[in-house]
């Protein structure tokens, strides 16, 4: 876990599009990142 005020590491993801967006992409912006387990599946 990171603790708060700590910089998240960079990764890449495909978006619902299928196209990669990286968390660089948002350097210099607030953004929230929102985590949740799939559908029908233990959390």
């Amino acid at each position: 876990m990171l603790l708060e005020g700590t910089k998240a590491p960079d990764f890449t993801l495909d978006d619902q599009d299928g196209n990669s967006i990286s968390l660089s992409d948002f350097a210099g912006q607030n953004i929230l990142l929102w985590f949740y387990p799939k559908a029908s599946t233990p959390g």
